[in-house]
C-alpha cells in the first residue's frame, strides 16, 4: 500500500497534481483519489486497520445508494406495510435525489452531515428520479423530517453492514459523535412545551364539546376523553377488548391506514384501563343500538361494519363537533387537532383531585398513555405535574439561618 503524488498537464495547459492511495488486496489492485494529501493519508490508515480487520471493502465493489435501499425494500417484506411505505418514500423523494448515484463506500460522516444540512436548507437536490423527474427538491425539511430520514437512511446501512456490503455505517458514527443530551435538548426547546389552553383543551372546553356530539360519534370521542386511545387505537377496538362488567378496557391491537390490524406501537401500548361510569352507560347504549354486536365486530365501524376511516372521524366527527362548541381560532378553524383529546386525558391524570384530575403518579400516567418508556412521559407531560408550595418550608428556613 503507498501514498503518492501525481501531477499531470491538462489539454489546456493547465498543471494539476492529485494524491493517489494504491493498494492490492486478494489479487485486486484499487486507486483512490483524493485533492489533498492529508485525506489520502487518513484514507491508507483506514484501509490498513480495516484490512486488519478483515473488514475492508473496495469501493468499487459496494453498490450505488439506490442499489442499496432497492436491495433492501425487498428484505423488508416482514415489516408493517405502512412502515415500509414510510421508508419508500424516504428513499425515492428525500436520499435518491441527493445520494442515489454515490457507492456506500464514500458515505462518510461528513458526506451524511452535509445532506442533513442539503435537507434543512432546501439545497436544490442534484439527481431526479422517475418519480419526480422535472423537479430538484428544493423544499426545506423540518429537523423532525430530516431525522426520520437519517434514521431511515442508517437502517438500510446497518441491513447492507450486515450482509457485508459496507464496512461502516456514517449515520450511526455522526450520531456517536454528537451530545445525544444536548441534542434531545435542543430538539425540546424547538418544539416547545404543550400549553393548556393551545394545544391541550382545557376541562370546561372539553365540557362544551362533550355538549355538542353528535350522537353517531358521542361513544368514539367518550370513549377517546375518558381512556386516551390513540385514533389508530379506537379504530381497531372491538368488543372483545371491553369489559362492561368489569368496567375495564383492553388495548390489543389498532388499525393502520391501510385498514389493517396490527400490533400496538409497543409492548407498553398492550394495556388495560378503567372505564368510568359515563362512559360505560354511554357504551352500553352504544352496543344495544350497534348492528354489530359479536366479540370479533368493531366497537365503532362504518355502516358496513368495516374498520373506520380515519378521515370521516376527523372531519366528519371531530372538527365538526369543535366548530358548533365554538372551539374555533380567529379565523374560525377548528382550534385544537384530534390527539389534543388525548393530551387532554393525559392532563386530566395528572391534574390534582382538588381541580378535578385523578392526581397520578408519572408511572401509573405512562402505563396508562401506552408509552414505551416512563422518559416520554416525562418529557413529554412532566410540566404538567404540580409543583409543592415552598414558601412556607423557605420561610422557616430562612428564619433559622438569620434570626431576627
Amino acid at each position: 500500500m503507498s501514498v503518492r503524488k501525481r501531477e499531470w498537464t491538462t489539454r489546456k495547459g493547465e498543471q494539476r497534481e492529485a494524491w493517489i492511495v494504491d493498494y492490492a488486496i486478494n489479487g485486486s489492485r484499487h486507486i483512490e483519489t483524493f485533492e489533498r494529501k492529508k485525506d489520502a493519508d487518513a484514507r491508507e490508515a483506514e484501509v490498513t486497520v480495516n484490512v486488519g480487520k478483515g473488514i475492508h471493502i473496495a469501493p468499487s465493489k459496494t453498490p450505488t445508494v439506490r442499489e442499496a435501499g432497492e436491495q433492501w425494500l425487498k428484505s423488508c417484506d416482514h415489516i408493517e406495510r405502512t412502515t415500509g411505505d414510510t421508508y419508500r418514500q424516504h428513499l425515492q423523494l428525500h436520499i435518491y435525489p441527493y445520494l442515489g448515484p454515490q457507492r456506500l463506500a464514500h458515505l462518510t460522516p461528513p458526506v451524511v452531515r452535509q445532506f442533513e444540512d442539503n435537507l434543512r436548507a432546501g439545497k436544490p437536490a442534484p439527481f431526479s428520479t422517475d418519480e419526480k423527474p422535472h423537479e430538484r427538491f428544493k423544499q426545506k425539511r423540518s429537523p423532525a423530517m430530516a431525522k426520520k430520514i437519517l434514521t431511515t437512511l442508517g437502517n438500510m446501512l446497518a441491513d447492507m453492514q450486515e450482509q457485508g456490503l459496507v464496512a461502516m455505517n456514517a449515520v450511526h458514527s455522526l450520531k456517536k459523535g454528537r451530545k445525544r443530551g444536548k441534542e434531545q435538548q435542543a430538539e425540546r426547546r424547538r418544539r416547545g412545551k404543550l400549553k393548556v389552553g393551545v394545544d391541550i383543551p382545557l376541562p370546561e372546553e372539553i365540557t362544551k364539546l362533550i355538549a355538542h356530539l353528535p350522537d353517531k360519534w358521542r361513544a368514539l370521542f367518550l370513549t377517546a376523553i375518558f381512556t386516551g386511545l390513540r385514533i389508530s387505537e379506537l379504530r381497531g377496538l372491538k368488543w372483545d377488548s371491553v369489559d362492561l362488567k368489569g368496567a375495564k378496557l383492553h388495548v390489543r391491537g389498532r388499525a393502520d391506514k391501510y385498514k389493517e390490524i396490527a400490533q400496538p406501537k409497543s409492548a407498553a401500548g398492550e394495556r388495560t384501563l378503567p372505564l368510568p361510569p359515563m362512559l360505560m352507560n354511554t357504551l352500553r347504549e352504544h352496543q344495544l343500538k350497534s348492528k354489530f354486536k359479536t366479540k370479533d365486530d368493531f366497537v365503532f365501524p362504518t355502516n358496513k361494519g368495516k374498520v373506520q376511516d380515519y378521515g370521516n372521524i376527523l372531519h366528519r366527527g371531530f372538527e365538526p363537533a369543535l366548530v358548533e362548541a365554538g372551539l374555533v381560532d380567529k379565523h374560525g378553524k377548528p382550534k385544537y387537532a384530534i390527539h389534543a383529546v388525548r393530551h387532554f386525558y393525559a392532563s386530566w391524570c395528572i391534574n390534582r383531585e382538588k381541580d378535578g384530575g385523578l392526581e397520578l403518579p408519572l408511572k401509573m400516567v405512562s402505563e396508562r398513555m401506552g408509552h414505551s418508556s416512563i422518559a416520554i412521559t416525562a418529557n413529554v407531560y412532566g410540566h404538567l405535574f404540580p409543583s409543592g408550595d415552598d414558601g412556607a418550608e423557605l420561610k422557616k428556613a430562612e428564619q433559622k439561618l438569620l434570626p431576627v
